[in-house]
């Protein structure tokens, strides 16, 4: 028996109120387990029972939701008779002790190339500027490409108000599009220069001009006369298999074309400039016309470059080793 403040005692079923609860449990029976007669005390049981169920899915007990939240768990324990009465702020606190929060859901996704790690390990390789065991030399470079498609220009039907005090930016409901823009951009990964351009459509065309305006051009660091240019992509249609590689090998010898494996774009890094450029320059979206939202785009590269450093890569091939490791034994406990 479990010793109370007050008292000791045993009943049916608990209930907060001291109480025998005669609603069926739905959980493994503890008719027989011990209560505290106080109101407001709980036996450790029930707060086991209710963090278990925070751990399941509604749809496990025939509820129509897709997540929990406290009030929906309190109903759910009264219910099934456990307590007569529970506030959600007391199961907050429970769930809270072990950081249970199943209001929240984040997506994921398995691999499903069988190369991945192969194909993740060549990329995080030449973020550690290494290629096949062998360290890059001065005058190779590592650049990530891929394109962000149909960024819409939106027109406001009244004009954006900037903040004043005690008053943020205000920024009109309703807009008119003007169309939309693909924007394709490589990022040199080790110096953090972008090149970037608008173009009205995707494709092998498209992609290829990118790839033209960085090799060809006299730029710094000087691409064309490069030893090699390695260029991380996903498996888009503008560059996907052995034909984009082919392609562009003919087009320009210095080039190496690396494919990321399937679903794994959170490897490239421009991913993340596309990231700064959402939340800088297309948040909110307020332009009069593609012009404008071409010029800002493009604008913003060397707004970007002049004080850009490179990204603070950290993840490493021993953090793929040990992700990939969790995922199979994830795997296995579902199948």
């Amino acid at each position: 028996m479990i010793r109370s403040p007050l008292a000791v005692t045993r009943v049916a079923k608990w209930s907060a109120c001291g109480e025998n609860a005669s609603s069926k449990n739905d959980w493994p029976d503890w008719t027989s387990a011990p209560a505290r007669v106080a109101p407001g005390f709980f036996p450790p049981e029930l707060v086991v029972q209710v963090k278990a169920l925070a751990c399941e899915l509604p749809a496990t007990h025939g509820l129509p939701l897709s997540h929990w939240n406290t009030p929906d768990i309190a109903r759910q324990v009264c219910n099934a008779g456990w307590v007569a009465t529970i506030s959600g702020s007391t199961i907050w606190r429970w769930l809270h002790e072990d950081a249970i929060r199943p209001w929240y859901h984040r997506s994921w996704i398995f691999p499903r190339d069988p190369a991945f790690a192969v194909k993740a390990n060549r990329i995080l390789d030449l973020y550690e500027r290494s290629w096949n065991g062998k360290p890059l030399q001065s005058d190779e470079f590592v650049i990530s490409a891929d394109e962000k498609t149909s960024i819409q220009a939106r027109q406001r039907r009244h004009q954006t108000l900037p903040a004043a005090p005690k008053r943020p930016m205000r920024v009109e409901h309703e807009y008119g599009r003007c169309g939309a823009w693909a924007y394709i951009a490589a990022l040199d990964v080790h110096h953090a220069r972008v090149f970037g351009r608008c173009e009205t459509t995707t494709g092998i065309a498209p992609f290829d001009r990118l790839v033209e305006q960085v090799m060809t051009r006299m730029t710094r660091p000087p691409y064309n006369d490069a030893r090699r240019v390695f260029w991380i992509v996903d498996n888009g249609s503008s560059h996907r298999g052995n034909a984009s590689v082919a392609r562009l090998k003919q087009q320009f010898p210095r080039l190496t074309l690396v494919h990321g494996p399937v679903h794994a774009s959170w490897l490239n890094q421009i991913e993340i400039y596309f990231s700064i450029v959402q939340r800088k320059v297309l948040t909110p979206n307020d332009f009069t016309g593609l012009d404008q939202l071409a010029e800002r785009l493009l604008d913003f590269q060397y707004y970007w470059d002049a004080t850009a450093k490179p990204f603070e890569w950290k993840f490493t091939k021993a953090d793929l080793a040990t992700l990939l490791a969790k995922l199979s034994a994830h795997e296995k406990v579902a199948a």
